[in-house]
């Protein structure tokens, strides 16, 4: 999703410093970028004038130290892995100004676990895009235990003039989107581990009883398995509730690699691509 978030940040106006590990993911950022671009062109959304302008706003870097010098926030978006998101905040605390703020993206990890590893937990806050970026106005605006009124009012009218939609929540596991969104996902994953009924048949009830645009199976290959993993076991663990347990079934499929559209099959295979739903061969009936 970084490369969503420096999409909408370039394309408002900003100077972007996009990091990553290796210039290799950045290029792939930057193409991501660029094919997004195309599609607003090709829509009219946008103009070339705009297209050039945005390109032009985003610099890569490889390393943190480099990539946040003197900047005035910085907007986290690693993998859904503790560990690595409170390795990368010590370093942000270290190459940072004082007065820099420091935002995650994180879908469900404590902003104020996240925060005890600075010198600045008032000024660390959570900013949960949701994907694609560009499309979508929802922006979570988790506060932290010792996030101040003032951090959150300039992030809150920031995400506004961003063209979004904020909305500020406070910092229990999940917050608020994936509270609600991942138990109904699991239950899905159940649903099918248990065998009430096929993959098409969920989502279908879903779609056309519910009016959810999309599926929940199609929506968890859609946001990746692992990822879907990674939050329950972050809900599970936070609240102790078994109720959040994992369906072991979902937790098969990360483990022998089916991640969803990424890995091109989940309960659907993407070798075709993702606009044609094919149900993967070892759920068919």
């Amino acid at each position: 999703m970084g490369n969503g978030i420096a999409h909408v940040f370039a394309q408002n106006g900003h100077k972007v410093h996009l990091v990553d590990v290796s210039e290799a993911s950045l290029q792939r950022g930057i193409d991501n970028i660029t094919k997004n671009l195309d599609r607003q062109l090709a829509k009219g959304s946008i103009t070339e004038e705009i297209k050039a302008t945005t390109l032009q706003n985003i610099h890569s870097f490889t390393t943190i130290k480099e990539g946040v010098s003197g900047v005035e926030l910085v907007v986290e978006a690693a993998t859904e892995n503790i560990d690595l998101k409170l390795k990368i905040f010590k370093e942000l605390d270290e190459h940072t100004e004082a007065n820099t703020i420091l935002a995650s993206n994180t879908s469900s990890i404590s902003i104020t676990k996240i925060g005890s590893v600075t010198k600045r937990a008032d000024k660390v806050i959570g900013m949960h895009f949701m994907n694609p970026v560009p499309i979508m106005k929802l922006v979570e605006i988790i506060r932290g235990y010792s996030t101040t009124d003032e951090v959150t009012k300039t992030i809150m009218k920031l995400s506004k003039n961003l063209g979004k939609i904020p909305v500020e929540v406070n910092d229990y596991p999940g917050f608020v989107a994936n509270r609600i969104l991942m138990p109904m996902i699991n239950e899905a994953i159940y649903t099918l581990y248990e065998g009430v009924a096929g993959v098409e048949e969920i989502d279908t009830v879903m779609k056309l009883g519910m009016a959810h645009p999309m599926g929940p199976l199609q929506l968890a290959d859609f946001i990746g398995l692992d990822v879907c993993l990674s939050i329950l076991r972050v809900l599970h663990d936070g609240f102790g509730n078994p109720k959040y347990a994992p369906c072991p079934l979902l937790v098969n499929m990360v483990t022998a690699g089916y991640l969803g559209a990424k890995s091109k099959e989940g309960f659907y295979n993407y070798a075709g691509g993702t606009k044609e739903l094919v149900v993967s061969t070892r759920f068919r009936k």
